[in-house]
């Protein structure tokens, strides 16, 4: 058995801004919404979320013998997610910016994994950020590191939305589970959805991704109807950047997720592939290639 303070002090050397632990369990609530936003199309072009769902929501099945899961988070609040100037038409949102989170955060799981051998020897576990079939925003709500906001994302009090999540599915029991937020939420805000150039955001908390820029930029190209760019070439950042936790939210303390360049100094039109490696070489934008961003530049 892993004592959780241990965890959380463990998680929070390695980098993490916040930790919790929650038992593995099947998540049959979660799992049915779920299965309704697939039901209504509102998936688009992200087919790969059809598969895999019993896993998404049972960490038994997707990890042999699992018993908690750590659910850690790190805040990337940069000067760029509060926003653009008027009329910026290179905009890329400010995760995209720093080194490819899945590197980072898979690295900084393994970390924290080797120093929780100190006190369990015998610890299996697996690592996932954002990649694999699991229900990363319920996992993080269970395990008390904010609640599910207007426009979907995990919302902190202290960090707003602008943070990544990474878990580690282990083989141990710990001595104390982590409990939702209790009488928190979003109130009668709802500058995230007023804000949405695309109005993609629906009113249950959900996402029509037909209609959202982050996905219409960088997931497989979708046949429907044309969308408003509003200037942005990678992702979006326009629910967020608005969103009054993220306004007085502390900017991110971990080196590890600095921005490397300034996407609006760059004359993307005429970059070259061996100038854009050299820009953006480690970060998410590769995801989209420089094909497909020019592509997107074109489309303001």
């Amino acid at each position: 058995m892993i004592p959780k303070k241990f965890i959380t002090n463990a998680a929070l050397t390695v980098g993490f801004d916040l930790v919790g632990v929650v038992p593995v369990e099947p998540l049959e609530r979660e799992r049915n919404r779920f299965e309704e936003w697939l039901l209504a199309g509102n998936h688009s072009s992200l087919s790969y979320l059809e598969r895999n769902r019993e896993k998404r929501f049972d960490a038994s099945l997707l990890v042999e013998g699992s018993r908690s899961i750590v659910v850690c988070a790190v805040s990337y609040l940069s000067p760029f997610s509060r926003g653009y100037s008027e009329g910026a038409s290179a905009k890329v949102a400010s995760y995209a910016l720093a080194r490819d989170y899945h590197l980072t955060i898979k690295e900084m799981l393994a970390e924290l994994a080797e120093r929780l051998k100190v006190v369990a020897p015998d610890l299996k576990y697996r690592a996932f950020t954002d990649s694999a079939p699991v229900a990363e925003k319920t996992l993080a709500v269970r395990a008390g590191l904010g609640w599910i906001g207007r426009q979907s994302l995990v919302v902190n009090p202290k960090f707003g939305t602008m943070m990544l999540l990474g878990e580690l599915v282990i083989n141990e029991v710990v001595d104390e589970y982590s409990e939702p937020m209790r009488d928190v939420g979003c109130g009668s805000c709802r500058a995230c959805v007023d804000n949405c150039p695309n109005s993609a955001i629906l009113d249950n908390r959900l996402i029509d991704t037909r209609r959202c820029i982050s996905c219409r930029t960088i997931e497989r190209e979708w046949e429907g109807e044309a969308v408003d760019f509003d200037g942005w070439i990678f992702g979006c950042d326009a629910c967020q950047s608005v969103c009054p936790f993220n306004r007085h939210a502390p900017l991110h303390r971990n080196p590890k997720f600095d921005p490397k360049f300034d996407p609006t100094a760059i004359d993307w039109a005429s970059l070259s592939e061996e100038e854009f490696s050299k820009i953006a070489g480690d970060t998410p934008l590769t995801r989209a290639g420089l094909e497909r961003i020019k592509g997107n530049l074109r489309r303001q």
